[in-house]
């Protein structure tokens, strides 16, 4: 396999040779047939769609429900590498969930002077129904995904921080279990770490948050909008291997000041909600009175200590594209370290000079909205048409602060399955992370997000990219 020499590839390195962490893999792989690898691709297809592991994509005409590709080459991270990425992926939540709680509450940051002041009060994801309320165990960020790619051998940098309702984690879990399926005897030869256990780390993570009412065993649900939501699967997936029910808003209802879910017997309170909607359609009492989704009145009985909500409401600010260019001072901030992972750089649009740079050169940059997720409403310049840029920028001259900029990374790439072979195809990896009062779990792995057109640096399954397993090896 040969690569351009502009990217670094997790296989082969610089100069085609197999690295490390791919040699049990390389010498099981070139013994294989490849007509039996191609129909273990299918087979993996069919499992996929027998098992319903789809997602729906929203403002199509044509079916909305897809199925995610998935490409049958593991990607191999070695126990060094690993080590590393999750001490910068510990540090760095760590920093976020400090933040979180200096911002509802003291905010020193912006006394600091560290951050302005107006990238918080004019900010739609700053709820100030949560100034002075204090979580459960003190954890916003319950469950977060940081997104992170690769340029070089030792060159990790996070791209975003999901920390209002990552998803994905069931493809993780289901990318695995094919695996085992399909090649029991590879998994023989290569000491892979676990990643089966996340339902039940989960389940242990969530209950530890417990609230001050719970006097007995946590009872957990979780919140789905329903099975027209893009993550439907998941939610289901998650709460059937956690063995917690799965409830929509009209489930639920406050009784005498505790949240509690419709059952056979009655209505039974609930400990701890993990939820997947967005905080906008969470309380039509406190935030949008149009919401059916959500149930009024959860967001009093959460500052009273009655009910767990994860993550926290509120925690969409620490995902917001111009805090995060701040990252690195905040990580410093609240740690008094230097950031493990760095940032990618990048330009605030509501900054003239910046702006200024942005318009000159969009072609060579990729634009993304501030409150934008799964790769809507970007700018990839490199790939985009001049009738697309000139619009764009429009966009920016019109709402700059909704923008920030970064230049185009060289994602590393890994090989992928095709009928002639195999190619490289740029990744990224969403390692997922359980925070709790006293331990920060992370999973050994993640989801790793594969671009299936040659040459594309877009990941995201709603714009046409697939996922593979992410192997992490024992040491």
């Amino acid at each position: 396999m040969s690569d351009a020499p502009d990217f670094f590839d997790e296989l082969s390195g610089y100069d085609g040779a197999p690295r490390g962490p791919y040699a049990d893999f390389c010498s099981w792989f070139d013994r294989q047939d490849p007509a039996r690898l191609r129909r273990k691709s299918k087979e993996a297809e069919v499992f996929f769609r027998r098992t319903g592991i789809t997602f729906n994509v929203y403002g199509q005409q044509e079916a909305s429900e897809r199925l995610i590709p998935f490409d049958i080459v593991p990607r191999i991270i070695s126990a060094r590498e690993w080590a590393r990425l999750t001490r910068g992926i510990e540090q760095r939540v760590r920093a976020i969930n400090a933040f979180l709680h200096d911002i509802y509450h003291r905010q020193e940051i912006l006394r600091a002077g560290r951050i302005p002041v107006e990238l918080i009060a004019r900010n739609e994801a700053f709820l100030p129904q949560m100034i002075g309320v204090s979580p459960p165990g003190g954890i916003y960020t319950h469950i977060v995904g940081t997104d992170i790619v690769r340029t070089g051998e030792d060159d990790f940098f996070v791209l975003e921080d999901n920390a209002r309702t990552p998803s994905g984690v069931s493809y993780m879990l289901e990318n695995r279990e094919t695996m085992l399926q399909m090649f029991p005897e590879l998994f023989s030869r290569v000491p892979v770490r676990e990643v089966g256990d996340y339902p039940k780390m989960l389940r242990r993570s969530l209950a530890a948050c417990a609230p001050p009412a719970c006097t007995g065993r946590p009872v957990v649900a979780v919140l789905t909008p329903g099975i027209h939501n893009s993550a439907y699967f998941e939610h289901s997936f998650l709460a059937d291997q956690m063995g917690v029910e799965l409830v929509e808003g009209d489930d639920l209802r406050l009784v005498d000041g505790r949240v509690a879910m419709r059952t056979t017997q009655g209505y039974t309170p609930i400990d701890v909600l993990y939820r997947r909607i967005d905080d906008d359609y969470l309380d039509p009492l406190n935030f949008n009175p149009a919401s059916m989704l959500g149930v009024p009145g959860i967001l009093d009985a959460y500052r009273a200590g009655q009910i767990t909500i994860a993550n926290a409401p509120g925690t969409g600010i620490a995902d917001d594209k111009a805090i995060y260019s701040y990252m690195p001072d905040i990580v410093e901030f609240y740690t008094g370290e230097k950031a493990i992972l760095k940032n990618v750089p990048t330009w605030r649009c509501s900054e003239p000079d910046s702006l200024a740079y942005v318009l000159e050169h969009l072609p060579e940059l990729v634009v993304k909205e501030v409150h934008g997720s799964g790769g809507y409403g970007m700018l990839v310049g490199p790939a985009a048409s001049k009738r697309e840029i000139a619009a764009f920028a429009d966009k920016l001259k019109s709402k700059p602060a909704a923008y920030i900029a970064q230049p185009t990374l060289a994602l590393s790439t890994v090989p992928v399955m095709t009928r002639s072979g195999l190619a490289p195809r740029h990744v990224d990896l969403r390692p997922f992370v359980l925070v709790s009062p006293n331990r920060i779990d992370i999973t050994p792995g993640g989801l790793t997000r594969v671009a299936m057109k040659a040459g594309s640096l877009v990941v995201n399954s709603s714009q046409g990219g697939g996922t593979k397993d992410t192997w992490v090896l024992e040491e």
